[in-house]
């Protein structure tokens, strides 16, 4: 089936401040790592941050891709962006160590959101023209999804009430699933310049966090532990940085058409790994921290986000030359890292060191990939563009 085809959109400057509102909820996500318990963090509330991070980035995905597709800066539009803002404050109020107490508050700023949303996408179907049924078909999909999650989290207050059992999570594996799986979603092509901008600037919004929490290195005096640890910290994030920054500006073919969900779930996982990076990074000097679990949980971040970063190949300029050779480097200096966080594990300043020369060691590998490869290839349409405009041809 043909994709509909339509005119670049521009990120607008309220897509911007909404954006904001979830800088705080990162923080609020990542203060409950601040409470170690025999070395590391209690599992529970391990769980509460991977699950409330994993939700505030799913609300985040479903209001870019309701404004990537049918965004028309109306004012009932810019009314629900405000409302989905001003609610987001009551989810991150419950994002604490106490977090059961504040388990209604939280769902239920949680499903007013997804509510909030649901009326736009209700009010878009209303003014969707008759004669593009597709359209009204994929509006109809995100109708039932958001319904879906909406009464999973309202059957999760009784079972909450009367067994204490938090269910309400199961919404955000629901609705991923029925993002990626039901065809519906297939019938509209999101606009792929503007998703890949949207999703870059809040990678860069998630970088932010990661420059802010290097500040936590220094203690107020000037000594070469403070040095060498924010230094070795402000690499690692450089090094993450240009990884993505390359594939963003070289790698990644933002004209193609797709319908973006697989993207788009994609970029929510590796957002998920940054965020983990930081707070990993965070507990390479703290000492009540476990060597053995603090380097466990930095590989395992690590791991995770070139996996998911590896995994936008599928949209990448030479997906076509794509083979195994390719990625065998990449897998040597992850295999390395591994090797080497397992020998030294007990060593902070090794650990970090590892985790710089791991950063770099991809960025040139990916750097040659991309002069090697995909470079002549955007020589070669270049010189067919200017060949197209000297013979006077579209």
């Amino acid at each position: 089936m043909e994709y509909l085809q339509k005119d670049e959109k521009k990120v607008e400057y309220i897509e911007l401040i909404y954006d904001l509102i979830f800088v705080y909820i990162v923080g609020r996500n990542s203060s409950l790592f601040h409470h170690i318990e025999d070395g590391f963090i209690k599992p529970e509330l391990f769980l509460t941050y991977l699950l409330s991070t994993l939700i505030v980035i799913q609300i985040w995905s479903l209001m870019s891709l309701f404004i990537n597709r049918y965004g028309s800066k109306s004012i009932a539009e810019h009314i629900g962006i405000f409302i989905n803002m001003y609610l987001l404050y009551y989810m991150g109020e419950g994002i604490r160590v106490g977090w059961r107490a504040y388990y209604y508050q939280y769902n239920a700023a949680w499903a007013l959101i997804l509510l909030d949303l649901l009326i736009l996408y209700v009010i878009q179907m209303k003014t969707t023209c008759v004669g593009r049924p597709w359209e009204q078909e994929n509006i109809r999909h995100f109708i039932r999804l958001l319904a879906v999650e909406i009464v999973i989290i309202l059957i999760s207050f009784p079972v909450f009430a009367f067994t204490g059992y938090a269910v309400s999570p199961i919404a955000v594996i629901a609705g991923i699933a029925m993002i990626l799986v039901r065809p519906e979603n297939n019938l509209v092509a999101v606009d792929f310049p503007h998703l890949t901008e949207r999703i870059m600037l809040y990678i860069v919004f998630t970088f932010g966090e990661m420059i802010v929490m290097i500040a936590s290195y220094f203690d107020g005096t000037l000594s070469f532990s403070s040095v060498y640890f924010s230094l070795m910290a402000f690499l690692v994030v450089v090094g993450l940085f240009m990884n993505y920054g390359l594939l963003y500006d070289h790698i990644i073919d933002r004209e193609m058409s797709t319908n973006g969900a697989r993207y788009m779930m994609i970029h929510l996982f590796l957002i998920l790994s940054l965020n983990n990076i930081t707070v990993a990074m965070e507990f390479m000097r703290e000492e009540e921290v476990d060597f053995e679990a603090k380097n466990v949980f930095l590989v395992g971040s690590f791991l995770a986000y070139y996996f998911f970063l590896f995994a936008t190949a599928a949209y990448s300029k030479g997906r076509g030359e794509l083979c195994l050779r390719n990625f065998l480097p990449l897998f040597a200096a992850i295999g390395a890292f591994v090797a080497a966080m397992a020998c030294f594990y007990h060593n902070a300043w090794i650990s970090v060191a590892c985790s710089v020369a791991l950063a770099f060691a991809v960025y040139a590998i990916m750097y040659r990939y991309w002069k090697k490869c995909l470079l002549p290839l955007e020589e070669a349409e270049e010189r067919e563009a200017a060949a197209c405009l000297i013979n006077g041809e579209d």
